[in-house]
């Protein structure tokens, strides 16, 4: 069978075949719907079922694959990840005990409202001075905990807010467009180990490549299951949740994003995820 994909747009969701993207019957009206009401093992026969009309691919704008739900993200899940945080929190072994513990490090991160999909801008704060992306495989969920499959996101940070103090993640992680998935979910339902996937990351500033790094999901020291289970111990996600699974690849420390800097994401099977950056400043 060919490979099948979740899209959106204009907050409906559609079905990719191969080259062919199929709407969906009024059965299907949202991806909160599919992700609250489908168990995984019914997933694909549905939406097989559902198919309605046949597009013009080459029309098609997909938005952020992303309905209503909640955006977490796991931290310290690579030793490159690692390391890059304890040199800039300043050599403390503070990251090193979580990289190692038996319960991983998860934080909110956006509803699904505030995150940006392909073509739309990334921010940067006003006031960091050390900005970077942050590539990730994005593990998909419905409501019972069940893998749907996967997508592309950015995990956009400034490291020097984070690197100053621990208790500044959340400034340091979460603000407008912060977060960015897309550009379709990958269909993998009930799917329990990690996919065989490398993750590009690409910068460039004024048509010049700046930054370019690869790694693979064989270098991630979690297991799909570990994360998935605590992330839902005594937290319920009635319409699903999203959940980036960290970094593993991370720009030399001189680096810092810039406003018109065009940052991309590109994960096999699910595709590229480009957005240009602007700084955010809401005074």
């Amino acid at each position: 069978m060919q490979e099948l994909y979740l899209l959106v747009s204009d907050g409906q969701p559609y079905l990719q075949q191969g080259e062919m993207i199929y709407s969906l019957t009024n059965a299907i009206p949202s991806l909160d719907w599919i992700l609250g009401h489908v168990a995984a093992g019914d997933l694909i026969r549905i939406l097989l079922e559902q198919r309605d009309r046949q597009l013009e691919s080459s029309s098609f704008q997909p938005q952020a694959p992303v309905g209503q739900q909640e955006i977490w993200a796991a931290g310290v899940t690579y030793q490159r990840s690692e390391e890059a945080r304890e040199a800039e929190s300043g050599s403390s072994n503070f990251y090193n005990k979580v990289y190692r513990a038996n319960r991983p490090e998860l934080f909110f991160k956006a509803l699904g409202q505030n995150v940006v999909g392909p073509g739309e801008p990334v921010g940067i704060r006003f006031d960091a001075q050390w900005s970077v992306p942050e590539p990730e495989l994005v593990v998909v969920l419905n409501s019972r905990l069940e893998v749907v499959g996967f997508s592309a996101g950015n995990d956009m940070c400034s490291r020097d807010i984070e690197g100053e103090n621990p208790l500044y993640l959340p400034q340091a992680k979460i603000y407008d467009r912060s977060c960015a998935i897309g550009p379709r979910i990958w269909l993998q339902p009930g799917i329990s180990q990690w996919p065989s996937l490398t993750i590009q990351l690409v910068i460039r500033r004024k048509d010049t490549t700046i930054f370019e790094g690869t790694t693979s999901l064989q270098r991630i020291q979690r297991t799909l299951p570990d994360l998935v289970e605590f992330l839902g111990r005594c937290k319920s996600f009635p319409i699903g949740a999203f959940l980036l699974t960290g970094t593993g690849i991370v720009p030399p420390d001189d680096f810092s994003l810039q406003a018109g800097d065009q940052v991309t994401v590109a994960i096999d099977q699910v595709g590229e995820l480009c957005n240009p950056v602007q700084v955010i400043n809401i005074y």
